[in-house]
């Protein structure tokens, strides 16, 4: 039972990449307001009845539903590959964290705290002036620390009284 199912799986699989494909194409789309438009001009044969609106209506309700499920089946295997992709990059760069490797597994808020993280590593390359300096939030404070201890505080000139 389970070949059958990864069979059905991989048919859809190609089915919602060719499908996705053709509706977003130049054709599919001319063939859409070619369609709008002929059924505008079968108005007057129906005297503008409510059938005629009906047959619009559920045709577009119909499409539109079916198509959801496949653009986003299309758009998940799409999202999946991107971030196998980046998921390679992480993993084989030797500068770069590998914290972020399947970083779309974490919560929302584990994800808002990540970015509160790569902001401050942000600030502190910006208070640096190289941006290109540390690639993480470890790096980053201990050569901020160092920084500040080798940079001399500037003295505040003394106020004369007059």
């Amino acid at each position: 039972m389970k070949k059958s199912n990864k069979g059905t799986q991989a048919l859809f699989e190609k089915f919602s990449s060719r499908v996705t494909e053709a509706a977003g194409s130049t054709y599919a789309f001319v063939g859409a307001v070619s369609i709008i438009l002929l059924w505008l001009c079968s108005g007057p044969f129906f005297d503008y009845s409510e059938v005629w609106q009906l047959i619009i209506n559920t045709s577009t309700t119909i499409i539109t539903f079916l198509m959801v499920f496949v653009i986003q089946k299309a758009q998940n295997k799409e999202s999946l590959s991107i971030q196998l992709k980046l998921n390679e990059l992480l993993a084989t760069n030797e500068i770069a964290s590998n914290r972020l490797v399947c970083v779309e597994e974490l919560t929302e808020d584990e994800m808002k705290v990540l970015r509160k993280f790569y902001s401050k590593l942000s600030n502190m390359a910006k208070e640096e002036g190289k941006i290109t300096e540390s690639h993480s939030i470890e790096e980053a404070e201990q050569f901020h620390e160092i920084k500040k201890e080798r940079t001399p505080t500037p003295k505040k000139p003394k106020q004369t009284t007059k």
